[in-house]
C-alpha cells in the first residue's frame, strides 16, 4: 500500500506491506487525508521535540475494511468512519483515570497518538471512531482535528463564562483551524471578530459569518476604540506575533484561549507582570477534543452549522507541493488528499 514517510526530514512515497488489527482495532481503507498545519511543522522540523522520521498524517474519513479481536463491540465493517481526535490522545486512553473520567483523555498517562493516515490503509482503536452519517461527505475530513480542534475552543467560552452575545476575537480567522472557530462561534451567538492578513482573507472571513473582519495591522487599534477590547481571543495563528495580538486586543478581565502552536524559533510568549496584573486576563490553552465533541461535531456538520472550506485538494503524490503552498499561504482554508493510491 501506497504510505507517505519521513525519512530524516524529506517526505518520500513508499510502498509498505498492508498491516493487520490488533485487539480493539479496525482497518481502515482511507477514502480521504486532510492536510493540517502540524503536519507542515513536523516535515519540516519546525517543532524540536518532535521526530525527523516516521509516518505523518492524523486526520481522515476511511470505510472500515476489517477488524481485530473485541472491535466488532465498537463498529462493523461497511461502516464510514471519521479517525484521528486531533492525533494528540486518539490512538488509546484508559478510560478510568481522573484525566478519562473528566473528558480529558489526552492527559491520560497511558494515551497513544494518530500519526499515519497519508496511507491507503490504516489500523486505529476502534473506540477513538465516529460514524458518519451521508450528510458529511469524504471532503470533511479535516474536521477529525483542525475542525475538533476549534470546536474543543470555543466550548471554552461558555465554560470560563464568556456567554452567546459577548465580542470575541479570532485571531487567524481564515486559516484552517481559524476558519470553523468563526462559523462555530457565530452558530452558538457569539459576536465574532476575525483576524487575518490580506484582503481576500478578510472577505473569506466575512463569507464565514463574523460579525466583522480585521486585518491583523489595524485590529488593536480599532478593536480597542470602538469595542474597549473583546471578551475573548481564540488564537489560532502558528506565531508568537498572534498571541500577543489576542493578549493585546482583550479587555480586562478577558479570557485568552491559545490553540497555535507556533515553531520552537519562534521563541517563548513573554507576558509583562504589571500588564498581567492591570489586565487580569484568564489565559487557557485549548488542545482538540474528545471522541464525545467528535460526535458533537459531527452532528452540527450533518445540520450544515459548520463545513470545511477545502482550498486544494490533490493526490498522495502530490503532498510535497500541497506542504509547500500551505507554507507560502497560497490557499485559504484546507487541503485535502483525495486519492490515496499514487
Amino acid at each position: 500500500m501506497k504510505t507517505a514517510l519521513l525519512e530524516e526530514g524529506v517526505l518520500a512515497i513508499r510502498d509498505l506491506p498492508t498491516p493487520e488489527p490488533g485487539h480493539e482495532q479496525a482497518r481502515i481503507r482511507i477514502r480521504s487525508a486532510g492536510v493540517c498545519h502540524s503536519d507542515l511543522h513536523i516535515v519540516r522540523g519546525d517543532w524540536a521535540f518532535v521526530p525527523r522520521s516516521g509516518v505523518v498524517g492524523h486526520e481522515a474519513i476511511g470505510v472500515v475494511e476489517a477488524l481485530g479481536p473485541g472491535a466488532e463491540r465498537f463498529v462493523s465493517v461497511g461502516d464510514r468512519v471519521i479517525l484521528g481526535l486531533g492525533g494528540t490522545g486518539g490512538g488509546y486512553w484508559c478510560g478510568a483515570c481522573e484525566y478519562c473520567l473528566s473528558g480529558s483523555p489526552r492527559h491520560c498517562a497511558q494515551t497513544q497518538g494518530i500519526m499515519g493516515t497519508f496511507a491507503e490503509e490504516f489500523c486505529v482503536w476502534a473506540k477513538s471512531l465516529v460514524v458518519l452519517p451521508d450528510a458529511v461527505g469524504d471532503e470533511e475530513a479535516p474536521l477529525a482535528c483542525g475542525g475538533l480542534t476549534a470546536y474543543g475552543a470555543v466550548k471554552k467560552l461558555l465554560k470560563h463564562g464568556v456567554l452567546p452575545g459577548r465580542k470575541v476575537a479570532v485571531v487567524g480567522a481564515a486559516g484552517g483551524l481559524g476558519h470553523y472557530a468563526v462559523q462555530l462561534a457565530s452558530a452558538f451567538g457569539y459576536d465574532v471578530i476575525g483576524i487575518d492578513l490580506g484582503e481576500e482573507r478578510l472577505r473569506f472571513i466575512e463569507s464565514l459569518g463574523a460579525h466583522r473582519a480585521l486585518d491583523a495591522n489595524d485590529a488593536q487599534t480599532v478593536i480597542e476604540q470602538e469595542y474597549g477590547g473583546v471578551d475573548a481571543s481564540l488564537v489560532f495563528s502558528a506565531r508568537i506575533a498572534g498571541f500577543e495580538l489576542g493578549l493585546r486586543c482583550l479587555r480586562r478581565g478577558g479570557l485568552f484561549v491559545a490553540v497555535g502552536l507556533p515553531a520552537t524559533s519562534e521563541g517563548n510568549l513573554q507576558i509583562n507582570p504589571f500588564e498581567f496584573f492591570f489586565k487580569d486576563p484568564t489565559l487557557v490553552y485549548s488542545a482538540v477534543g474528545n471522541v464525545q465533541d467528535m460526535r458533537e461535531l459531527v452532528d452540527l456538520a450533518a445540520a450544515g452549522r459548520v463545513k470545511s472550506h477545502i482550498g486544494r485538494q490533490g493526490a498522495l503524490s502530490d503532498l510535497p507541493a500541497i506542504f509547500d503552498e500551505l507554507e507560502s499561504g497560497k490557499y485559504v482554508g484546507r487541503a485535502v488528499i483525495t486519492d490515496l493510491t499514487r
